[in-house]
């Protein structure tokens, strides 16, 4: 059982990760979560609940709600538009990622800073916003995806 479980979190990251540099630009990345199928979920053999299970496992908060998510890129976009840079979807993976990183790295801000500027990035900032955005994101990323870590 141990192995399975372990098999399924190295396939479920491999996903996340692909996902995040390939991008998914055909994507109506605007509708909430629960209107599409990400390519984490399709064709991995899971149920949503082994596939929650196994993310929260290994330290990734739920995917946020509709109400959530609206906020959560409304408080990025506040911060820069070009966060989001029209790819709400890679932003709540990203965020969801560094609610990870917290929680490996919790009490040491200023490596969670630095973790935060490599992460959040854009065309127009391929080295990230700076450390005092990535601050502020830092802080959207805790308040709305991951509050308990």
């Amino acid at each position: 059982m141990a192995v399975w479980i372990v098999a399924a979190v190295v396939i479920i990251v491999a996903l996340v990760v692909a996902v995040s540099i390939v991008g998914g630009d055909d994507d109506d990345e605007s509708s909430p979560p629960t209107a599409r199928v990400t390519a984490t979920q399709a064709g991995d053999g899971l149920t949503a609940e082994q596939r929650a299970s196994i993310l929260a496992e290994a330290g990734y908060p739920p995917e946020p709600d509709a109400t959530t998510w609206a906020a959560y890129i409304r408080d990025l976009k506040a911060i820069d538009p070009d966060i989001v840079h029209g790819k709400e979807e890679k932003a709540v993976d990203r965020g969801r990622n560094q609610c990870r990183s917290i929680k490996d790295h919790k009490g040491d801000r200023t490596k969670l800073v630095d973790l935060t500027n490599q992460r959040f990035s854009s065309p127009d900032h391929p080295e990230g916003f700076g450390l005092s955005k990535a601050s502020r994101i830092l802080d959207v990323v805790h308040q709305h995806l991951c509050p308990t870590y």
